[in-house]
């Protein structure tokens, strides 16, 4: 039965995020006007009995250098396709590389990319590390490579890119696989990516894991990761509620979690857990980092006219341990206090200072200050978006280590 119920999921699932020709559910059907192509270093124009040429057939182009400031078209397609795999790896995976290699992809000619992220982040784990795991959509076996399942469609053109912006370079291997197809339907929307990165949050101000972005669309979730800044100690920080703003709400977003472990499946705390839509993949007291997911597959979040999405950066602890950090000047904003009674202190028309005697003893939520960046996915029903460009290469690559 067991055996039953994990093939029927996994069949359930390539029918959710296939969006190719062949349906992911109906393996056994041939489509019509549909060729399979691979583009590599061994082909990369993935033409048609070229693969494999040089060194007499024996394994001549495997991989390449990437010099730094250099930019490597990893490939480069005419006509409606949709690619369906992605996968590489590098010979230098530290920190600093993995944020500092740029992957972009245009679709149909766009001068503009639709995605334009650095080259770790984009592949399900933030703050420029590696870790072994599978999900929905990435996977990475034994920590030393990227694979994306996620499918993209094209109707005119594809071309995906990487530029090392490093002072040191690297070595890379690939292959992204696509179908080409005649043509596609008219409900398909291409994709994108947009990363964010914050070193030092605005108190009180929402971190913005996807600004408002115009059209209809699919907002396919995110990946983020935090640096907690040693000022709050080992204090709880994700009391934050991640906002989803749809199709010209203003003040209030029609969608509200109710906080940022409970966003991704879990409670009371975050430790490390991977599963198919939600996981954490770093959960490093030590070093003060967390880098979690949630994939909205199963429960899409739909858009008809615009969208954003935000979280609050919001953390908590005992009345007495936040007067302690406020005393060894911890920059903060109490919001509510969990004791006798769960008091608001926004609605107060005047409410106690921390260190008043009146003020309540118990569970105290407040603003904080930390270090966050995220990647969020999406589909749009246009080739380009309105997000910002990725942010250079210092602030990308600033406060990270040297290795992990």
């Amino acid at each position: 039965m067991k055996t039953y119920t994990c093939l029927y999921l996994f069949f359930l699932l390539l029918m959710m995020i296939s969006y190719g020709p062949a349906s992911g559910q109906e393996l056994y059907k041939m489509p019509i006007d549909t060729e399979t192509r691979w583009s590599s270093f061994e082909n990369p124009a993935a033409k048609k009995g070229a693969g494999g040429s040089e060194n007499k057939k024996a394994k001549g182009h495997p991989s390449e250098n990437i010099a730094p400031g250099e930019t490597k078209t990893l490939m480069d397609a005419k006509g409606a396709g949709i690619i369906q795999r992605m996968w590489m790896t590098i010979n230098d995976r530290s920190p600093a590389m993995l944020r500092s290699l740029r992957l972009e992809m245009y679709w149909d000619g766009s001068a503009k990319p639709a995605v334009s992220v650095p080259l770790g982040d984009f592949f399900g784990v933030g703050l420029g590390r590696k870790v072994a795991f599978q999900n929905a959509l990435f996977s990475d076996p034994e920590g030393r490579s990227f694979t994306s399942y996620i499918p993209m469609p094209y109707r005119k053109a594809a071309r995906v890119t990487i530029k090392n912006e490093s002072d040191k370079p690297v070595t890379l291997f690939y292959d992204i696989n696509y179908q080409q197809v005649k043509s596609h339907a008219e409900d398909i929307a291409y994709f994108h990516a947009y990363w964010n990165r914050v070193t030092k949050t605005e108190l009180g101000k929402d971190f913005e894991i996807l600004p408002l972005v115009k059209g209809k669309g699919r907002f396919l979730g995110m990946n983020m990761g935090i640096i907690t800044d040693p000022l709050y100690q080992n204090s709880w920080w994700g009391e934050g509620e991640v906002k989803i703003y749809l199709d010209g709400d203003g003040d209030l977003p029609t969608l509200n979690g109710t906080g940022t472990e409970d966003y991704i499946g879990t409670g009371w705390g975050q430790g490390l857990f991977t599963h198919q839509y939600q996981g954490c993949l770093v959960a490093d007291e030590k070093t003060r980092q967390w880098a979690f997911y949630r994939y909205h597959v199963p429960d899409p979040v739909y858009f008809s006219r615009d969208c954003k999405v935000t979280i609050q950066i919001m953390g908590g602890e005992m009345r007495d341990k936040v007067r302690e950090y406020v005393k060894n000047g911890a920059p903060l904003i109490p919001v509510t206090v969990s004791g006798k009674e769960f008091t608001k202190l926004f609605e107060m028309s005047t409410p106690p200072q921390l260190n008043d005697e009146n003020f309540p003893d118990g569970w105290t939520n407040f603003y904080r200050q930390d270090d966050v960046s995220a990647t969020a996915y999406f589909y749009l029903s246009a080739p380009t978006s309105q997000v910002p460009a990725l942010q250079d290469v210092r602030s990308r690559v600033a406060a990270l280590p040297e290795k992990y």
